[in-house]
């Protein structure tokens, strides 16, 4: 039988969004996938997904989009996994360092949650999955990322916010803290690191997938560190 509901999946075309994403389409879900590339929008088509270019940090783009998604009340979750990272102390961060990193890992979620929250309430509930990390958590960790850790903590702030809109709404939000993921990128960017002390794309996305099952659905305001051996 085809997908009944719909899931809404951005940095699909990374390392870990093609392991969610095939893990979400393993649960059934349809998947739709806004991306800033050709490239990755024929990716993500040729994988299955629902994909449609869109600029995750141009606020009227973004709202342009969710108003274009079918208005037939499948969709119950946005799972978002856009982004990106650099390194950089305080000392060496510039405004525009800052603003780079608060774009594309912050306002990229910004913009889908505020327009998604409405439909969500109309459809009687729904969840966010965001991604945030552990430099946000620990100003130790983040002592060398600095606009990183910034931005990152302001996705952990959103999704407090999510949590505080929804409550009594069943509509929630799960954020996701990895440590290291194993891609081919961190391994290029550190030979000498041990890959077997950091976490899987797809123990990621398994843990996603279980945020969305039945049993996931009854945890509320989660966050889940997924730190391996890192």
């Amino acid at each position: 039988m085809p997908p009944t509901q719909s899931v809404l999946l951005s940095g699909g075309s990374g390392a870990l969004g093609a392991s969610v994403l095939r893990r979400l389409q393993r649960a059934e879900f349809a998947v739709h996938a806004p991306a800033s590339s050709p490239k990755s929008i024929a990716e993500l088509m040729q994988a299955g997904a629902r994909a449609t270019q869109v600029d995750l940090t141009d606020e009227a783009a973004v709202k342009a989009y969710v108003n274009s998604l079918p208005a037939n009340g499948d969709l119950r979750a946005a799972v978002l996994l856009a982004g990106g990272f650099a390194m950089g102390s305080l000392a060496e961060t510039s405004s525009t360092d800052l603003r780079k990193m608060l774009a594309i890992n912050f306002e990229t979620a910004f913009h889908l949650v505020r327009e998604l929250l409405p439909i969500l309430e109309r459809r009687g509930g729904g969840q966010f999955v965001l991604v945030g990390a552990r430099p946000a958590l620990n100003a130790d960790a983040g002592a060398h990322m600095a606009a990183y850790a910034l931005s990152k903590g302001l996705v952990h702030q959103l999704a407090e916010l999510i949590n505080a809109h929804g409550r009594g709404k069943h509509i929630d939000a799960t954020v996701i803290v990895p440590s290291v993921i194993d891609t081919p990128a961190n391994r290029a960017a550190m030979p000498d690191a041990d890959p077997g002390k950091w976490v899987s794309p797809d123990a990621i996305a398994e843990t996603i997938a279980f945020v969305l099952s039945d049993a996931g659905r009854q945890m509320r305001g989660s966050v889940l560190k997924l730190y391996g051996e890192s």
